[in-house]
């Protein structure tokens, strides 16, 4: 019996509990995201009030003045690529892919500030894992991996990302031992805690498996094609 178009449709699409599980991803990374977007922006208002000033001036200086005018759109080059990179979260390309490298250092780029603000220091050991995979998957489980193991261990902690090329893809690592650094200062997450359902519904949605073994988590992609 052949299935109808609303029945093929429903089946395409991800499962309720991995659409709400990145739902509650998004949510908890929302405030890097507003870091990662202001970042480029504040400094483009204090070139202006310098720009401003030397203009004022009875015989301004044009080379200054230039000088200004080019970091103002320099800042706002880049202000405008973090901005289409957020898009890119909320609105994943499937067909995108990235460097495993690279992807690592962008998502712990994103999340290093305000997992130190909660007393969890984490350190990238990805190394030259230029092989590609879809970026949307690995932005997804390296992240829900890191927010999970931050939601349930006690700070101080030491995080460490890890990386390894295997036969048809990458297994990554997200490892935790106690430290004896800051315990943090933050409140509490913004929203509810990411749940190991969550985190195994996402992995299940991207094509992966999830595993956690003690403080160790590990999952595998796929290269892109």
């Amino acid at each position: 019996m052949l299935a109808s178009e609303p029945d093929r449709l429903e089946a395409a699409l991800p499962s309720r509990e991995a659409e709400a599980a990145r739902y509650a991803l998004l949510r908890r990374l929302a405030p890097s995201m507003r870091h990662h977007l202001v970042v480029n922006l504040q400094p483009i208002g204090m070139i202006y009030e310098v720009m401003d000033r030397r203009l004022r001036a009875a015989q301004p200086d044009l080379g200054h003045v230039q000088e200004s005018a080019a970091k103002i759109n320099s800042f706002a080059r880049a202000a405008l690529a973090s901005c289409i990179d957020v898009v890119g979260w909320l609105a994943p390309d499937d067909t995108a892919s990235v460097a495993v490298d690279e992807c690592a250092r962008e998502c712990a780029s994103l999340l290093a500030t305000s997992l130190s603000f909660r007393g969890f220091a984490l350190r990238n050991e990805v190394g030259a894992v230029a092989r590609k995979v879809r970026r949307s998957s690995l932005r997804v489980l390296l992240t829900g991996s890191l927010v999970h193991a931050s939601d349930h261990l006690k700070p101080p902690m030491q995080m460490v990302l890890a990386g390894q090329e295997e036969d048809g893809g990458v297994l990554l690592k997200v490892s935790t031992r106690p430290s004896e650094g800051d315990k943090g200062f933050a409140g509490e997450p913004n929203y509810r805690p990411l749940t190991w359902g969550d985190l195994q519904a996402l992995a299940a949605a991207e094509g992966a498996v999830v595993r956690k073994e003690g403080e160790v988590l590990t999952f595998r992609l796929p290269w892109a094609e």
